[in-house]
């Protein structure tokens, strides 16, 4: 099973936002990804757009460790279930990571919801795989911390 970073960010309540705490960054970022997938005239999204907002909700909700965080988990186990089943010998957390980062950003995607759902998945994969991988993870809380303290 797979299991995010147990880390909770504890977000400042600044006068701007209030306390937003990664709860409420992991729901807006969620609501922006639906709203584009969905079809708005505010958002417009690309394959790359969708997998950022996937990858930083699924990192936000993980960190908030909520019902959010389900949505992450369960997008996580498909593809590390999938490349991690010993059919492609000893696959490490890393090798996950690659697999799953070049399926999202290698393909032309009509649908953006495979490349929102993946980068959901994604986003907690980064947290377990560790190395050059956590670099995004961790850009992405300290943006959560940053936004928190406005």
């Amino acid at each position: 099973m797979i299991t995010a970073s147990t880390e909770l960010v504890t977000l400042a309540a600044g006068p701007v936002f209030g306390g937003a705490g990664t709860a409420g960054l992991a729901l807006a970022d969620g609501i922006v990804l639906l709203a584009g997938l969905r079809g708005s005239d505010r958002v417009k999204l690309n394959r790359d757009k969708a997998a950022a907002l996937g990858i930083g909700m699924g990192t936000l909700s993980a960190a908030a460790d909520t019902v959010l965080s389900q949505i992450g988990q369960g997008s996580a186990q498909i593809p590390t279930s999938l490349v991690t089943g010993g059919t492609f010998g000893s696959i490490g957390m890393g090798g996950v990571a690659l697999a799953v980062t070049g399926v999202i950003f290698l393909f032309d995607w009509k649908k953006l919801i495979v490349p929102a759902f993946l980068g959901t998945g994604a986003g907690v994969i980064y947290a377990e795989a560790g190395g050059i991988w956590s670099i995004g993870h961790n850009a992405i809380l300290a943006l959560g911390k940053a936004v928190g303290a406005l």
